[in-house]
């Protein structure tokens, strides 16, 4: 906790943190309000919204792994507050759009397609821009401040975010967003330490591209990461639209009321922030990877039988340990990779660990909208439940599943 406290004293990682809290602010209400934009407002099928899910995360699998070698050419500050203005721009033709009677799923699907481009190189930039601001030695607790602005937009977000929908319509609630893209690239243009002008360089790109991919693959402990979180974000997408389907159109819940239950998660994450370090240290920094994806797993399976009644309490429950789980393992296995990767690769290991772990996103929403029209979205729910559940056999089938440190590298590439 004091860790967290000084940092915020530092002016330019308060910079970073107010940026993040905006932009992440703004995700949440996106999140909610982009698919009920096309749940309520445009009324397509659950194929539709499945395809709209796909859209938003395509990017990752078409320019995750070149966008990894640009990052590492630029300097990463520029290239976050550029992600920042675009997203924007793009976001804001939706309300104008809609205002001039126009708006189209096929214009939902571009936009969709733009924030996942601009959404990939501010991640990738986001995460190698850390270990420069703060310096290594205070990953951990610049990786749990940032979490835990994550988790509070879970908690306000969502709840926010669906009464703006419910009393603006959707595409309206959208300008929160837009302002929070806004705000954020505002804030990361004040910070006051540059980086150093990169080197020009002569490698070609796709050497470039293969030696951060040659680093993550040829790391055990990276692989297990990367293939547990893909395996647990393929059956988490599967997930997502039709648990919203069934929110909104078979249970006839009002925006407002999902956005409540949906901010029950950003509760859990901020009970999850909260304790990390506690649990890392007690446990050790293996297991409490794996037990953080393992234990909340098995309360997927409650979704499939929820009904608009005392049962709504199970949902909670799912949302809130879901979301701490989520925080623990995602503070534990990124302050690992950031630990472990030589300056020069940080952009190019992130990308290539976001191809690997976010690439199978547009395939479980897609596999989500086309089980939910062929089985239904109940049974689309049960079959995602099974396979969150298989996700923890990758760690602990390999050393992490008893590895209280986990090693920290100062390698520099050849």
């Amino acid at each position: 906790m004091l860790g967290r406290v000084s940092l915020l004293r530092d002016h330019d990682f308060r910079r970073l943190f107010l940026a993040d809290t905006a932009s992440q602010a703004g995700s949440q209400i996106l999140m909610l309000a982009l698919p009920l934009v096309a749940v309520s407002a445009l009324r397509v099928s659950a194929f539709e919204v499945g395809l709209l899910a796909a859209c938003q995360t395509l990017a990752f699998v078409v320019i995750g792994l070149p966008a990894g070698a640009i990052v590492d050419r630029l300097r990463k500050r520029v290239v976050m507050v550029v992600a920042d203005w675009a997203r924007a721009g793009a976001l804001a033709s939706v309300p104008l759009a809609w205002w001039l009677d126009a708006l189209t799923i096929h214009q939902l699907y571009a936009v969709a397609l733009v924030l996942g481009v601009f959404t990939v190189f501010f991640d990738v930039a986001y995460q190698s821009y850390l270990p420069h601001l703060v310096g290594r030695e205070r990953l951990v607790a610049g990786n749990s401040s940032l979490e835990v602005v994550r988790t509070v937009a879970q908690l306000g977000g969502p709840g926010a975010g669906g009464y703006l929908i419910q009393f603006l319509t959707a595409p309206f609630a959208l300008a929160a967003t837009v302002a929070g893209f806004a705000w954020s690239a505002l804030c990361l243009g004040t910070i006051r330490k540059r980086e150093a002008p990169q080197q020009a360089r002569r490698g070609h790109l796709g050497r470039e591209i293969a030696e951060g991919v040659r680093f993550v693959l040829g790391n055990p402990l990276l692989r297990r990461i990367a293939a547990c979180t893909a395996t647990s974000n393929l059956f988490a997408a599967m997930a997502q639209p039709v648990i919203l389907l069934l929110l909104a159109r078979e249970l006839g819940l009002a925006a407002g009321t999902i956005g409540l239950l949906l901010a029950a998660g950003g509760v859990g994450g901020l009970a999850g922030a909260l304790v990390n370090a506690r649990i890392a240290r007690r446990l050790g920094q293996g297991p409490t990877m794996w037990l953080a994806i393992v234990l909340p797993a098995p309360l997927t399976f409650v979704v499939a039988w929820l009904e608009a009644d005392w049962r709504l309490v199970l949902f909670v429950l799912y949302e809130f340990f879901v979301g701490a789980g989520v925080v623990v393992y995602n503070v534990t296995q990124v302050s690992f990779r950031q630990a472990i990767t030589p300056e020069p690769l940080l952009g190019r290991m992130n990308a290539t660990i976001r191809f690997l772990v976010w690439g199978t996103l547009p395939l479980g929403g897609l596999l989500g909208g086309v089980l939910g029209e062929v089985i239904g979205i109940r049974n689309t729910l049960l079959v995602a439940a099974v396979g969150a559940c298989l996700a923890f056999l990758w760690l602990v089938t390999s050393p992490l599943r008893s590895m209280r440190e986990l090693p920290v590298s100062s390698r520099t590439p050849r």
